[in-house]
């Protein structure tokens, strides 16, 4: 991590480089290729990379696993399903991190948070082997307090609150229902953090709906993929981490300011 990082202050941006692999696969082939999206992230100013290996391999790949793990000067921060599979990957690997996300072979996306609540006899042990390993894990989950307190038992340090069901809420133009949405993300974020556990959070957050999570002074990350990715096909991928950096950025200094004035 870069000096910037530690500052309480400073919001970190993990970029999800998933859907370049599913550009290439498409047709076979090395190109687009994850890894210079990877190097380009980090030319823009993103402070990790994130890469979801699925069971079925439909866009990253093992090679590029190995490749990220090596060749990058920024935290990887591996998704993965809690399988011993999965789990053998990750200790052969070691990435920096590793984010435990619920997965079915029949999902477009992920759709919802890893039920650390009724799985935790499978998720306990995960974090463990993990943990010893020297990879810090994180849960990806919905916000719901009763999932965050589970997490805290479990002995995870991070938790990735899932914030699909907020941004949908805004796409879908209820105004209620973002609003209730968005008081759940605070709630949440909230006693995550007095739990003592470190928060993040993402899935289908864009240039519209970031600034709403950016203000919320207990998450201090955000991982962000598809939107990137899409809207790099119109105008780059080093100008839309840039964008999406600086309405972060913005959101965290406006909400700072507003709470110390």
């Amino acid at each position: 991590m870069s000096d910037r990082a530690v500052s309480p202050s400073y919001l970190r941006l993990g970029v999800n480089i998933d859907h370049v692999a599913t550009i290439r696969n498409a047709r076979g082939g090395s190109h687009p290729d994850p890894l210079r999206a990877a190097q380009l992230a980090e030319e823009a100013g993103a402070d990790g990379i994130t890469a979801h290996l699925r069971e079925d391999r439909r866009h990253i790949g093992d090679a590029d696993i190995a490749k990220l793990r090596d060749r990058i000067g920024l935290p990887l921060n591996l998704e993965m399903a809690v399988t011993e599979e999965m789990l053998g990957i990750a200790l052969a690997h070691l990435p920096h991190a590793a984010c435990l996300v619920p997965e079915r072979r029949q999902e477009v996306t992920t759709e919802g948070g890893l039920d650390v609540r009724g799985g935790r006899a499978a998720v306990g042990p995960a974090i463990a082997r993990l943990r010893d390993a020297g990879i810090r894990v994180s849960l990806f989950i919905d916000p719901d307090p009763a999932q965050i307190a589970v997490a805290a038992e479990l002995g995870a340090p991070v938790v990735e609150l899932h914030t699909g069901a907020f941004c949908e809420a805004h796409r879908g133009g209820d105004e209620a229902v973002f609003r209730r949405e968005l008081e759940r993300l605070k709630a949440a974020a909230a006693a995550a953090a007095a739990a003592g556990l470190e928060v993040h959070a993402g899935h289908g957050i864009s240039y519209e709906t970031v600034g709403h999570v950016a203000a919320i002074g207990e998450v201090i990350e955000l991982n962000i993929g598809h939107f990137l990715i899409g809207e790099a096909i119109f105008s780059g991928l080093d100008s839309a981490i840039r964008r999406m950096r600086s309405l972060m950025d913005h959101a965290r200094a406006t909400a700072q300011g507003h709470k110390t004035a």
